[in-house]
C-alpha cells in the first residue's frame, strides 16, 4: 500500500494548498526496485553481434554447389546492392 501511495503522489501535481513536511524532517519517496536495478546497471562492454560467420557458410555452400536457387536469389541481391 505504502508503494501504491508513492506512486499516486509522484504522479498528482502538487499544489500550493497542499500541507508540506515539517521542517528538518525529510520527505520519503519510494524507488522499485526493477527501475533502481535498470539505472545502476554496468556499462554493457560485449562487441556487437556478426553475422560473418554465417556468410562464410553460405559461400562454402555455393562453391560446393549448393542450392542453385539461394546462390541465384544472393547474387541478385549483392547486384540490387552494387547498382
Amino acid at each position: 500500500m505504502e508503494a501504491r501511495k508513492a506512486a499516486q503522489s509522484e504522479d498528482e501535481q502538487p499544489t500550493s494548498a497542499s500541507p508540506s513536511a515539517p521542517s528538518g524532517q525529510a520527505t520519503a519517496t519510494a524507488t522499485f526496485l526493477h527501475e533502481w536495478k535498470l539505472h545502476h546497471l554496468p556499462p554493457d562492454t560485449r562487441p556487437l553481434p556478426s553475422v560473418t560467420p554465417y556468410d562464410q557458410l553460405l559461400r562454402r555452400r555455393r562453391a560446393s554447389g549448393g542450392d542453385h536457387r539461394l546462390a541465384s536469389t544472393r547474387a541478385r541481391a549483392e547486384q540490387a546492392e552494387a547498382g
